[in-house]
């Protein structure tokens, strides 16, 4: 299968070539969630959601009214990025204010770490989501 995998940093790595990550992303022949319309999130802010066995993401809206996802985990303290004030195309963390890149998950500034970036598409006004599939194991 052709997989586009994001590692942890929400750079794209060749398919078949191993990522830091534990989760993959079939863009292509992703199974999409359906998790609302643009106007279920608020402009400059968040909205989160949680799909089963998975960590909580929270689904960006900038003032350009551009989507992101992100696993809700600041990587520095594992702050709630979601509660987070969005400017530009930025998330500044609640806790210790990292500003946090929404395109790729990377800190920003003097800050080093990164969080899991999840595919995201516009069909019309609905926002889906791609959903996160385990890994397998090497054989």
């Amino acid at each position: 299968m052709d997989f586009q995998v994001r590692d942890e940093c929400g750079r794209h790595e060749a398919a078949g070539q191993a990522a830091p990550a534990d989760v993959e992303y079939a863009h292509r022949d992703a199974h999409w969630i359906d998790i609302g319309t643009l106007a279920d999130i608020p402009r400059r802010g968040a909205r989160t959601v949680r799909i089963a066995r998975e960590k909580e993401i929270a689904i960006f809206r900038t003032g350009d009214d551009h989507v992101f996802a992100l696993v809700n985990e600041c990587p520095h303290k594992k702050g709630p990025l979601s509660q987070g004030i969005v400017h530009g195309h930025s998330v500044a963390c609640p806790l210790h204010n990292w500003t946090i890149a929404l395109d790729t998950g990377e800190a920003q500034g003097a800050d080093h770490g990164c969080t899991p970036t999840i595919a995201v598409r516009r069909d019309g006004d609905r926002i889906l989501i791609a959903q996160p599939r385990a890994r397998k194991a090497a054989a």
